[in-house]
């Protein structure tokens, strides 16, 4: 059996038991490979003489772009030849900073194929942290659209130094058009084959306890181990499919890329300005869209209109990103007749944990191990456990999990230590494993000796009307060492007082158990990272330096407790 015939008896095998969990995890091997190429061997393999779409973006003004199969599959080949030509060669990094565009895609299949490394970075960078990028990424390439070209001439000249620079945006001084590539040969072969272990992805975390660890996925981890993800997301040929997501996180990587083409779907992407729940519905309806994957903060969005008008022909619900609240799932649940089904990874991984197409749902469960993933819970003495540290066992070490933290042995070996490694994600297991999220390990904390969930408690003051967005974290009280505090992101139309802060007191009060009741609530905007996540590190710290009695300032209220 051939390397790709290896590869697609995995990927066919999940997509015929996309509905059977059990057959689906007793069934699946990873595939054991060595010089496959996913972009030759693959992609390029089921592009022949494919007139499918692969990708279709759809703008705001009504333009859109796409590509089938075999129109991206030649594309890809003359930008690695153009790649080539600008001197690029196995190994190189290649900073990527476009939005949802054609080139991303292009580009992206492109590298694999030559067997450059991919650095993707958001549109949003600048400054220090695209230096920072640059510098520890070891750039010698980089591809941008008009948004980045601006950034990335504000940095001084000695950053840039020698790094050759591509604009999508078109010809300017000191800049390569990308366009060129255009006129490139359409047949590609590498001066050399990639194997297996040669890096491919090099990912900054978003760092919301420090500076952003470098993570370096291999031509398989990513490619190879996004089978899971497909899987999980329940994606087969020819459907239609759209993650709401934006370019330069793992996400996008996940699910606007590996998985639906693993999984020979059309990508599909619109691209809006400013989110406006109506024109998303509307977009979704004329043009079928069949599958959607959203962070909770979309959904949390979307449940605000009345779902039922918009008569979709969705068949899959998906969230990611951070734990969905149960009442969004419920009020989408009783619109549209379909449950949202929640999943977890890191940048380190792909889908490890998750509710699969067909599966029963436990209310507040992020699902069970996926295929290919063994989990273990460790508790704080290192033990496997019923509540502990999610942690995946090395000695079934899936080829989805990360090469390392590029450049930083130490990192690596912390995370993969007692033959573990290690999520800091803290979570819950049920007598059928299904797997509870709790927190990130440092994020949990103890009052008065009890174990305190600040997801739990976010998830509860979410349901009270007044409450946008919330972030919990221990407060210091003279009595209990610590209480838990809400700092408070208020919906529109609700006062920052006293009265507003009494009412979701008595809210909570009637919903949470009295040892974990919410006993300070403070009206302000959260510190978030650049790719959105809440840093509560930042919140601790400001609470480790405030009295530990009494109000601290005009924007907190205290719970009363006689």
């Amino acid at each position: 059996m051939s390397e790709l015939q290896r590869f697609l008896a995995a990927r066919d095998h999940l997509i015929a038991q996309r509905t059977d969990y059990t057959a689906a995890c007793t069934g699946f091997q990873w595939p054991v490979l060595d010089q496959f190429n996913w972009a030759l061997d693959y992609f390029d393999s089921i592009a022949a003489g494919n007139d499918q779409l692969a990708l279709r973006i759809l703008e705001e003004s009504g333009a859109e772009a796409s590509l089938t199969y075999a129109a991206l599959s030649r594309r890809s080949n003359q930008v690695a030849h153009f790649l080539v030509g600008q001197g690029a060669k196995a190994g190189d990094r290649i900073l990527l900073m476009l939005g949802n565009e054609v080139a991303l895609w292009e580009t992206m299949i492109a590298a694999i194929k030559l067997g450059a490394v991919v650095i993707p970075a958001t549109t949003l960078l600048s400054g220090d942290d695209l230096t920072d990028r640059l510098q520890r990424g070891n750039v010698r390439f980089v591809v941008t659209n008009a948004a980045g070209l601006a950034k990335f001439e504000a940095l001084p000249a000695a950053t840039l130094g020698s790094i050759r620079r591509i604009a999508v945006a078109g010809a300017r001084a000191g800049w390569v058009d990308y366009r060129e590539s255009d006129t490139a040969l359409a047949s590609f072969g590498p001066a050399r084959r990639t194997t297996v272990r040669d890096p491919l992805l090099e990912y900054f975390t978003s760092g919301t306890t420090a500076r952003p660890k470098l993570v370096q996925h291999t031509q398989q981890s990513y490619p190879v181990g996004h089978l899971s993800t497909m899987y999980w997301l329940g994606l087969g040929k020819g459907d239609v499919h759209w993650t709401i997501s934006s370019p330069g996180w793992a996400k996008h990587a996940w699910s606007c890329f590996f998985a639906p083409l693993n999984a020979q779907a059309t990508i599909f992407i619109y691209n809006y300005t400013r989110f406006h729940g109506p024109a998303i519905l509307d977009v979704l309806v004329k043009n079928g869209v069949q599958t959607l994957c959203a962070p909770p903060t979309v959904w949390r969005m979307l449940i605000q209109e009345d779902l039922a008008r918009w008569p979709v022909k969705l068949r899959e619900l998906i969230s990611a990103g951070e734990p969905l609240n149960p009442e969004v799932i419920e009020r989408v649940r009783a619109a549209w007749h379909l449950t949202i089904r929640d999943g977890y990874g890191q940048t380190e991984t792909t889908a490890m944990v998750g509710n699969p197409p067909g599966a029963p749902l436990k209310a507040g469960s992020m699902g069970r191990p996926l295929p290919g993933y063994t989990v273990a819970l460790i508790d704080s003495d290192g033990k496997p456990a019923n509540e502990g540290e999610i942690c995946i066992d090395l000695a079934w070490r899936p080829v989805a999990l990360m090469n390392g933290y590029a450049d930083d042995a130490d990192k690596t070996a912390e995370a993969m230590r007692d033959g573990y490694y290690h999520t800091g994600d803290v979570g819950m297991r049920d007598a059928e494993g299904y797997i509870t999220y709790v927190g990130r390990s440092d994020d949990v904390f103890k009052s008065s000796g009890y174990r305190i969930s600040p997801f739990e408690l976010e998830s509860a003051l979410i349901e009270h009307p007044a409450v946008a967005e919330a972030a919990v974290v221990p407060s210091p009280d003279p009595v209990r060492g610590f209480v838990p505090k809400a700092y408070v992101v208020l919906a529109q139309g609700h006062a920052p007082d006293a009265n507003t802060a009494g009412a979701i007191f008595k809210f909570l009060r009637e919903r949470l158990s009295s040892y974990k009741l919410i006993r300070r609530i403070e009206f302000s905007d959260l510190p978030k990272t650049i790719s959105g996540k809440i840093r509560r590190v930042e919140l601790r710290g400001q609470e480790a330096t405030r009295p530990a009695s009494g109000v601290r300032n005009e924007r907190e209220h205290l719970e009363d407790t006689r």
